[in-house]
């Protein structure tokens, strides 16, 4: 587990019945679980987990998106560690992505009945649509739809191969300077890079950008808080998160 603040990216197992994903879940921090599941069962979502109490205090429980994806809602108990070393290159996870087949159920989840909020939209080329990003209600960080299908570069969802899907479903730190944080990691002898790894590069949101891969394929981005050109496609319709 790898500490984030009040954030961590977490390594499992991988489960003998498993498929080309190597994204088990993402979790998202409340202040009371027990409220947003009882929100969810007042809503008649389906497919609730009932909540799970950890030794440290936290609580947590599982459900899943109308695609099928793992979401977990987690309460931070009153042991739970919190910081890092200040050497860390970020200390802040500002987004995680994931395959999207169809925007609008989605949405029905992640804006209709969380409310999410709208940040950014984009792609490679006019016409398409290839990322949608919102941010979590209360506060700057967001989640980004990777989108699949006839509308966007990706293609058809059941044409994707491990490889791509790697790069799909990733997570991101964020970095307030992406010249300093690469330099730093080119600079360290302890980290041996995978030959998959790129930038930095100008993303087409106007922020600098770079990608790692871990082992199994999972893209690490490293990104800037802050745009520094106009993004193509739209606007920001939300504050970016800052340091």
């Amino acid at each position: 587990m790898y500490r984030f603040r009040d954030q961590f990216v977490e390594v499992l197992p991988l489960p003998v019945q498993h498929s080309i994903s190597r994204l088990d879940h993402v979790a998202f921090a409340t202040t009371d679980v027990v409220a947003m599941h009882s929100y969810l069962v007042a809503h008649h979502y389906n497919d609730v987990d009932a909540v799970t109490q950890g030794f440290d205090g936290s609580q947590w429980f599982f459900t899943r998106d109308p695609e099928g994806n793992r979401v977990e809602f987690y309460q931070a108990g009153p042991l739970a560690p919190s910081g890092m070393a200040n050497a860390a290159v970020s200390t802040r996870i500002i987004h995680v992505g994931f395959l999207v087949k169809d925007r609008a159920k989605e949405d029905s989840f992640y804006r209709d009945l969380l409310g999410f909020r709208p940040y950014w939209y984009g792609s490679m080329h006019p016409g398409k649509l290839d990322w949608v990003s919102q941010q979590v209600p209360d506060g700057h960080d967001w989640l980004e739809y990777m989108m699949t299908g006839s509308g966007s570069d990706s293609g058809p969802a059941d044409k994707i191969d491990a490889r791509q899907l790697g790069v799909m479903n990733h997570f991101s730190l964020g970095v307030p300077n992406m010249e300093k944080a690469v330099t730093r990691l080119y600079a360290d002898d302890a980290i041996r890079f995978s030959p998959r790894h790129d930038g930095p590069t100008m993303g087409k949101d106007g922020k600098w950008q770079a990608n790692l891969y871990d082992p199994d394929g999972t893209r690490v981005e490293l990104m800037e808080f802050q745009p520094v050109i106009k993004p193509c496609c739209s606007e920001f319709t939300a504050a970016s998160p800052a340091d």
